[in-house]
């Protein structure tokens, strides 16, 4: 859905961070590279991004009934 706003296993705030990586990886920029540069440094942070599925869009279409 939405990118949490801290990581779930250290706390670290995160949200942040999503506009500029998914635009920096839009660009072709290497994943990697971005979230090092991001100082997304501990595991669990890189696997909230890499994992992260952007459903808010699918979501939006239907009709809370």
């Amino acid at each position: 859905m939405i990118i949490p706003i801290r990581c779930y296993a250290c706390g670290k705030p995160v949200a942040h961070l999503w506009e500029e990586y998914n635009e920096r990886i839009a660009k072709g920029e290497e994943k990697s590279k971005v979230m090092e540069e991001l100082g997304l440094k501990r595991f669990c942070c890189r696997a909230l991004f890499l994992g992260h599925v952007d459903l808010i869009d699918t979501i939006a279409q239907f009709k809370k009934g």
